[in-house]
Formats: structure tokens, C-alpha cells, sequence
């Protein structure tokens, strides 16, 4: 991709995104040849802060279409308001004309990346959430740069064509033609030494005593067996900002097995029960 000065614009990371080098090459590699980026990996591990990322260090609008499971794809295009249309041709008290069903046509994420002056960075989150009709059928859309506004006979072709990002969390299956349509590359869960990166970038004055005690003391919780719903990224973040907070709080704590405020990094009850148990192990 180049800027209107000719030059080629390569992604190197954001103000607070933290990536390895074989991230940025794919990310990288995906623009060049104008094919959607899919991203796997467990939740927490940056897959849609990526998109937000690579928007930031472009300079390019962001757009989040958010799937939900009962989404079609239409939706993700345009919507064709009639209820609003049906009020104002009952009162009869709206500027529009009601006879131009174009009046009533509001575009979907997909449609507003479509029709953006500028390129654009769409982000599709969580494409797994959806059917696998709505999974094809958004990559032939997205294939052709185009689709069809059945309601006033309108093709709408995209101005320029947007940086897509898809993000799955792994939790249904994706169909063979969706795969062989994308660029794909699997988050790793980070291992210490760049979450220890990843901590100094979101907390650059924290010590690093106190960032290497909560650190180590994440990922050993993070190995506890029977853990359902493992801490993730944002769960160490939140946690430290609460250390943070606590003007009584000394790495020292943690130096002798206790962990304050579990609850920030255990969401479910039943992890939080074990984990609890393995605490108080940790401290005999």
C-alpha cells in the first residue's frame, strides 16, 4: 500500500501494541495483496486491538462490525429503514420524501466501509459467532467489492478498498472456502519476557521489581490445573492498575505467595475456588 506521496506504508506496531516480527510481516503482507487477515488465538490475546492498532499507526478510519450470532448479512451491509418510512408517510410531517426509498437506506459496517472517501480499516470481530452462509457469502462481498441494494436496484462498489481484519476466537468451525480466502495467522499467548514488554508499554513508570513480581506471579497462576477461563492480557492489565490503586500494596505480597484481589483476574466462581485453594498452598 502506498500514501499519495508515493511512498509504501508498512505496519510497525502502535503506541501501545506490542507485536513479534512475524505479526507484523503477515500484517504487512496481507495489505500488499489486498486479502482479509484472519486472526486465531485465545481471548486476551490482542487479536482485535491489532485492527485498532494498524489503524492508528496508518492513519485510517476504523470500522467494528461486531458479530453477533443472528446477524445476517444483509444487516452487515445496509439496513432499509421501513417503519421510519411508514411513520412519515402516516403523519406526513418529515422533510424527507417518502416516495425515495433511498432516503431510508442506511448503510451497515460493511457498507460504510465501503462508501468511506478514504481507506479504511474493517475490522469483522469474531466472524465465528456467525452461520457459515454469512461467512461465505461476507467474503464473496468482500471478493467483489460490491453488493446489491435489492429494494432501489443499486449496486454499491466500494471507493476504496479497506484493510480487513477477521478475528475468531476458535469456537465453531470455519468452512474450508472461507480458510483458503484469507491470510491467516494464530496469537500466540505471550510468554513472560514480552508480556513483561507489553506491561512496561501500558505502565512505562512502574517498577520493575513490582512489573517482575506480578508478572511471575500471573503466569503461575495461569498453570494452575482446573482453571476454566485462564487470566488473560487484559485480565494482568486491570490487575496491576488495582495494585496500582492500593496505596498499601508492596511487590513484597506477592514474594510471599499472596495474591490480593483475585477476583480481577478470575471471572468464574468455580475458578476462583480453586484458585483460592492453590493460594493457600502457595503460602504454607
Amino acid at each position: 500500500m502506498v500514501n499519495k506521496n508515493n511512498q509504501r506504508m508498512t505496519f510497525q506496531g502502535a503506541s501501545r501494541y506490542v507485536l513479534d516480527d512475524e505479526l507484523a510481516k503477515i500484517v504487512n503482507v496481507s495489505i500488499a495483496l489486498e486479502m482479509p487477515l484472519l486472526l486465531k488465538g485465545e481471548p486476551g490475546t490482542g487479536k482485535t486491538m491489532l485492527a485498532y492498532a494498524i489503524a492508528e499507526s496508518l492513519k485510517m478510519p476504523l470500522i467494528v462490525l461486531n458479530v453477533k450470532s443472528s446477524m445476517k448479512l444483509v444487516d452487515a451491509l445496509y439496513q432499509y429503514d421501513t417503519l421510519t418510512r411508514l411513520n412519515d408517510s402516516r403523519f406526513g410531517d418529515s422533510t424527507r420524501d417518502v416516495s425515495n426509498i433511498e432516503d431510508y437506506i442506511r448503510m451497515g459496517k460493511i457498507g460504510q466501509a465501503f462508501a468511506a472517501h478514504t481507506r479504511t480499516v474493517l475490522l469483522i470481530d469474531e466472524i465465528d459467532k456467525a452461520d457459515t452462509d454469512f461467512q461465505d457469502d461476507m467474503l464473496d462481498v468482500l471478493d467483489q467489492m460490491q453488493f446489491d441494494i435489492i429494494e432501489i436496484d443499486k449496486t454499491v462498489t466500494a471507493i476504496h478498498r479497506p484493510v480487513v481484519v477477521i478475528t475468531s476466537n476458535a469456537k465453531k468451525d470455519l468452512s474450508d472456502p472461507f480458510l483458503g480466502r484469507c491470510n491467516f495467522h494464530h496469537i500466540a499467548f505471550p510468554p513472560p519476557d514480552m508480556m513483561r514488554r507489553i506491561i512496561n508499554v501500558h505502565f512505562p513508570r512502574v517498577p520493575d521489581d513490582m512489573v517482575r513480581a506480578c508478572v511471575d506471579t500471573f503466569y503461575r497462576l495461569r498453570d494452575i490445573e482446573g482453571i476454566e477461563k485462564k487470566p488473560a492480557t487484559r485480565e494482568l492489565i486491570n490487575w496491576i492498575r488495582t495494585l496500582k490503586a492500593d496505596p498499601d500494596f508492596s511487590p513484597t505480597t506477592l514474594g510471599r505467595g499472596e495474591v490480593p484481589y483475585p477476583g480481577v483476574l478470575f471471572k468464574k466462581s468455580p475458578d476462583m475456588h480453586v484458585a483460592e485453594r492453590r493460594i493457600s498452598r502457595m503460602m504454607r
